[in-house]
């Protein structure tokens, strides 16, 4: 039996054919194979969110997934979120205007999380996202301002700010 198998994957609306350890997590391959390291590694075991991705517009935690276990899916990491190079998403816009991070190092997780909880409730409450975020771990911001910034991206994505939509 191959300790290897081939995967194919479309990440961030690309397609890739490659060739996995069996072992490799999701995140490992992701970051190491694809060069994809805004998708970052905290406690490994599925509990800070750092490492949160979409995995069929579903939030899923990459260090706990085989990349084999992605084999034929859509994965949207934070790269994949801005609409293109030049433009960021309004979740991106509503982050940097009302300063909904410090480090960076949990915010990919917390973004993908977020691009959900807006994508299934447009017009959450406060409560509600704080619940939303509740798995995402953030040791700098004491959360307010991620809070904010959701709210306000919510706004920015219903038309409410005058921000163009992606």
């Amino acid at each position: 039996m191959s300790d290897t198998r081939q995967i194919a994957v479309t990440v961030n609306g690309t397609r890739y054919q490659e060739t996995v350890p069996v072992r490799v997590t999701l995140a490992d391959f992701l970051r190491h194979q694809l060069g994809l390291t805004g998708t970052h590694l905290g406690c490994e075991h599925g509990v800070c969110g750092a490492c949160t991705i979409l995995l069929d517009g579903r939030s899923a935690r990459s260090c706990l997934m085989l990349a084999v276990q992605a084999d034929g899916h859509d994965i949207l990491t934070v790269e994949g979120i801005a609409p293109n190079a030049d433009t960021l998403h309004p979740l991106q816009e509503a982050f940097r205007d009302n300063h909904g991070l410090q480090c960076g190092f949990c915010t990919p997780g917390i973004l993908t999380t977020l691009i959900e909880l807006l994508r299934d409730n447009p017009d959450p409450t406060e409560e509600e996202v704080r619940i939303g975020i509740s798995g995402n771990l953030c040791r700098c911001t004491g959360y307010q301002n991620i809070v904010i910034a959701a709210l306000d991206a919510a706004k920015r994505l219903r038309g409410s700010s005058g921000a163009s939509r992606p």
